[in-house]
């Protein structure tokens, strides 16, 4: 890993890799749930080719193709996508010829953060992603949701999708992983399931963490704001007082999802919306800039948000980190697919 004060450095050269050529025998994803594109910066990171990307919300779609211009994306209702569709738009001649299924489906009805309700509708999208995966075969599939899901009740539908990925076709193993034992400034526990078809004859396995973890200081350094940056995160008169009334490392105001930073600690897990979540700078009266929960998140400063620090925040709570995700890639791409 990058010394302490060379994180930036740490982006920009996974940048340069994201940038770099494709040939066309690259390894082949396609991302469900895409989002802003935090899974498919991790994979382009190590080289992968994204054939596809599926995504409905239009703010997420207007960031992800500035980004990935060359990146076919479905944009609309992944029920409505079909396999055959799939296949045309991503170029695909036959099922089992792609190389990893990537998705993230909505996790919100598992999350802890929520009721965790056990009939949550958004839980249903789990079942598109397997109908995809049925029918796309990839070789190797990566999933990843919130770690509610083994907690409580939720451990009946933990069960269940075990089952159904199984039944599938593919041998199965999940694990709880912290994106901040993989070079992310952010204490982000996830649950990641990895799936190795099973006439392949692999055994799959999950990549194993850094010893150390970056700091909101090391995340954050050299980042000047502009006027209108001044702008965004500029605090009512109550949340001053309630900042100033706090401590680094401490909750402010009466949510206690609201935080001020610590420098010398990772940041808490960056959520969608300011209000359930919000993170506040450690020596200075505002909240965050769009730039500083870029770099929070992992993504490089090349990386351009569309719309409002509201949408950046919102895209970059969805995501899975890009750097988490390119550890994830890179030990599949080394461990599972050169046995394949």
């Amino acid at each position: 890993m990058h010394e302490k004060n060379n994180y930036k450095i740490l982006l920009d050269e996974a940048w340069q890799k994201h940038l770099a050529p494709r040939g066309l025998n690259a390894p082949t994803v396609i991302s469900a749930f895409a989002g802003c594109g935090g899974s498919s910066l991790g994979y382009s990171m190590v080289g992968f080719r994204e054939l596809l990307a599926i995504e409905w919300d239009n703010n997420a779609v207007e960031t992800f193709k500035i980004n990935f211009p060359d990146v076919p994306v479905y944009h609309g209702d992944i029920a409505k996508l079909s396999i055959e569709e799939c296949m045309k738009l991503s170029g695909l001649k036959q099922p089992g010829e792609l190389d990893i299924f990537d998705g993230s489906p909505p996790c919100q009805g598992f999350s802890t953060a929520g009721k965790r309700e056990f009939s949550d509708d958004r839980n249903q999208l789990f079942n598109e992603y397997v109908r995809l995966l049925k029918g796309l075969k990839p070789k190797i599939f990566v999933m990843e949701n919130v770690s509610g899901m083994v907690k409580g009740k939720m451990k009946l539908i933990f069960a269940e999708i075990m089952r159904e990925l199984k039944a599938s076709g593919y041998k199965v193993s999940a694990r709880l992983l912290n994106a901040m034992y993989f070079n992310v400034p952010q204490s982000r526990q996830r649950i990641i399931f990895i799936g190795a078809r099973e006439d392949l004859g692999i055994e799959p396995r999950h990549p194993k963490g850094e010893s150390k973890s970056i700091t909101v200081r090391m995340a954050i350094a050299n980042i000047v704001l502009g006027e209108h940056e001044k702008n965004e995160t500029h605090l009512t008169p109550l949340y001053q007082k309630y900042w100033n009334e706090s401590s680094p490392g401490k909750t402010i105001g009466k949510l206690n999802q609201n935080l001020r930073l610590d420098f010398n600690k990772p940041s808490k897990t960056l959520q969608k919306g300011e209000g359930n979540g919000g993170v506040y700078h450690p020596s200075q009266c505002r909240s965050l800039s769009k730039r500083e929960l870029a770099r929070i998140g992992s993504f490089p400063d090349q990386f351009n948000f569309i719309g409002e620090k509201r949408h950046a925040k919102n895209q970059i709570g969805n995501s899975v980190p890009p750097l988490f995700m390119k550890a994830i890639a890179e030990h599949v791409r080394k461990e599972l697919l050169t046995r394949s």
